[in-house]
């Protein structure tokens, strides 16, 4: 008999080769790398990868490497995925903010595992693309914005964690900003060496960072108007 999981997946319009694909993913080159937060492997196996992707690229949805996105943008490895959303340490329930909406794959999988994703896109494009796309999958609790990340979503501040898919060359200070404290934010930061870094904004409102593991990621767009802030 299916899993219960399995058969809400095969409903959707998965199937039983994508969804054995899914599952050697997270297998493979997840949990066999050490990430074993249960709230990201299942929301991992869950998210259907290969949704994110242009169908001529479906077939690469679960290997062990980025896959373009278009607009020169692409979507991380999984493990790079997991790894962040490991790293912000959720236990649900959570208003988590985003910066770099892509495919949307990100929010998706913080979707499954908080209360709400506040997630920003620079290109108008692709936030058209992905809000559609949010709407089709049936995600209530992702909330998009065409914008500049840089700046977040003062708005709906302040987040629990923050997590950043674009490098920046230093940490955005109004993404600390808007942390709350015993909050983490989690961004690449660099421009040709870039490393993962997580941003603790402690209980008294300090803040100490903490450089994990060297990556490589799109840098951080700004619009216009921002630049020389």
């Amino acid at each position: 008999m299916l899993s219960i999981m399995k058969e809400q997946n095969l409903r959707s319009g998965d199937t039983e080769r994508l969804y054995e694909l899914r599952k050697r993913m997270v297998r493979k080159q997840i949990l066999a790398r050490g990430i074993t937060d249960p709230l990201v492997l299942r929301a991992m196996e869950k998210v259907p990868r290969h949704r994110f992707v242009d169908e001529r690229m479906e077939s690469y949805a679960y290997d062990d490497s980025p896959v373009p996105i278009g607009e020169g943008q692409t979507i991380s490895q999984p493990f790079i995925v997991a790894y962040m959303t490991a790293a912000l340490e959720l236990q649900g329930g959570e208003k988590v903010l985003e910066v770099g909406t892509g495919s949307g794959y990100q929010a998706a999988v913080l979707a499954e595992i908080v209360k709400e994703v506040y997630t920003i896109e620079i290109n108008p494009n692709l936030a058209i693309e992905v809000a559609q796309r949010f709407k089709k999958m049936g995600y209530t609790n992702i909330h998009l914005r065409c914008g500049d990340g840089y700046e977040g979503w003062p708005e709906a501040a302040p987040f629990d964690g923050i997590l950043v898919t674009a490098a920046p060359d230093h940490i955005p200070p109004k993404l600390v900003e808007q942390l709350r404290p015993g909050g983490k934010m989690v961004l690449p930061v660099g421009e040709t060496d870039q490393e993962l870094i997580v941003v603790h904004k402690h209980e008294d409102g300090t803040v100490t960072k903490e450089p994990r593991i060297p990556v490589r990621f799109v840098p951080m767009l700004r619009q216009a108007e921002n630049r020389d802030e």
